[in-house]
């Protein structure tokens, strides 16, 4: 429901959160597992990070708070800068520490490490790259600063958090209660620059757009202009 619409209709807006991964960078295009690592976005990065930027301004948000790592902190300056709120920074929010993947292409994972590669597969959580971290202590740090933002937000505000791809699918999977290895198995990864709507119901929070990007976001706007 628009903001519009819920005028209209006399029902206060819900709160929401945006859920939202970094543009690309050479290593995303090249298959190689970052985790922890602070690269920079492509020239094709930049690109999406500005456009989700435009397509972010209608939700109103009214606070933006991002990864310390390079790739999300420039993600979300952009976002930041387009809708004239001020960008704030949080380690919580970073990828997962992948271990010994960290800076390995997935063919090599898979002929280093065949025993994590398969478990993977199967969704099985497991420490990534033998003292990397796990998907629960992901899900467990990044929720402690989301349950702080959430106490601080107002009725009707939005607030995006860029992030990364393993952090924001674990976040929003425990935030609104999925299993996580269910969730692994059967929901696409966060595509670059492509983020995740979360309203809060009278149940609770709950996942009202996924995997949306600057083209959709954009056609669906005009739709219901």
């Amino acid at each position: 429901m628009s903001g519009a619409t819920a005028q209209m209709t006399g029902l206060a807006a819900p709160r929401r959160l945006v859920v939202l991964r970094h543009g690309e960078t050479d290593s995303n295009a090249k298959g190689i597992w970052q985790g922890q690592l602070d690269h920079e976005l492509s020239e094709r990065g930049h690109a999406q990070a500005k456009a989700a930027a435009r397509a972010l301004i209608p939700l109103r948000p009214s606070r933006v708070l991002s990864s310390d790592l390079r790739r999300a902190q420039v993600t979300g300056q952009d976002v930041a800068t387009a809708c004239g709120v001020e960008l704030s920074t949080d380690e919580r929010l970073r990828e997962i520490h992948a271990g010994g993947w960290q800076g390995l292409t997935g063919t090599q994972v898979r002929e280093r490490y065949p025993e994590d590669a398969e478990r993977l597969l199967t969704g099985e959580d497991f420490r990534r790259g033998g003292t990397g971290e796990t998907i629960a202590e992901v899900a467990q740090r990044a929720r402690s600063l989301v349950d702080e933002v959430i106490a601080s937000m107002e009725p009707g505000e939005c607030v995006v958090l860029a992030t990364h791809g393993v952090t924001a699918r674990s976040l929003v999977c425990d935030l609104v209660g999925l299993d996580q290895q269910q969730s692994w198995l059967a929901i696409g990864g966060l595509r670059n620059c492509h983020w995740a709507l979360l309203e809060e119901g009278r149940a609770g929070w709950r996942i009202a757009q996924w995997n949306v990007g600057p083209a959709q976001a954009l056609a669906t706007d005009g739709a219901t202009a």
